[in-house]
């Protein structure tokens, strides 16, 4: 099968291809991105009021733009014991209407973690898959949800990754190292959740069992 996912961040795409690693076996999935498309990349307002409603938003639209099977994901940031008007939630890259480059949510989120003397945080994610125009499966699970971590208003002295900012400033609260130190399998894991996998398993158990 080939599968669309529905994001140009080419750290996301690479991250998602190892997780799904454990599914070619038996599926033989060919994960594409929008990158990969011969054609102009489709831009979709993401102006729902969860991560949920984004996913669908960005998965339907795609699967109608190019017709193959497509699935998008989307996150929302939440903090402990910090007021609504600080809560990016959905709007983690926009901030007062404008959207952030990588270098700009460092500098903004590590200044709130300086402002409320580090954040305990975590991040709320949803998937939305359209195999064909009858099926369209979607999950806001917990096993979704990341662990809960800290950001601090200490970036990471060494390393950054583009498509992943926000990892520079992200401490595991039980290691106490930077997302940016942590092994390989536990950081790819990190970006992309066991509920995500399992997920796809279901999924693919019903397109399989319905196509025999």
């Amino acid at each position: 099968m080939k599968l669309l996912y529905g994001t140009g961040n080419l750290a996301k795409l690479s991250a998602m291809r190892k997780r799904m690693e454990s599914l070619d076996g038996k599926y033989h999935i060919e994960l594409i991105g929008l990158n990969d498309l011969d054609m102009e990349i489709l831009r979709v307002p993401e102006d729902g009021a969860s991560p949920l409603e984004n996913a669908r938003q960005k998965a339907v639209a795609y699967y109608k733009a190019y017709h193959i099977p497509v699935f998008s994901c989307d996150s929302g940031l939440y903090f402990e014991n910090v007021p609504v008007q600080d809560q990016p939630g959905v709007h983690v890259r926009t901030v007062n209407g404008k959207r952030l480059t990588d270098d700009e949510m460092i500098a903004y989120y590590s200044g709130l973690a300086q402002k409320y003397k580090n954040l305990k945080a975590k991040y709320k994610n949803a998937i939305c898959f359209v195999y064909d125009d009858t099926h369209l499966y979607e999950a806001m699970e917990p096993s979704m949800e990341s662990e809960p971590f800290i950001i601090t208003s200490k970036p990471h002295s060494c390393i950054r990754k583009k498509g992943f900012p926000i990892d520079s400033i992200s401490i595991d609260i039980k290691s106490g190292q930077y997302f940016y130190d942590l092994p390989e399998q536990k950081l790819d894991q990190v970006a992309v959740e066991d509920g995500f996998l399992k997920f796809f398993e279901n999924v693919l158990r019903k397109i399989n069992l319905e196509t025999i």
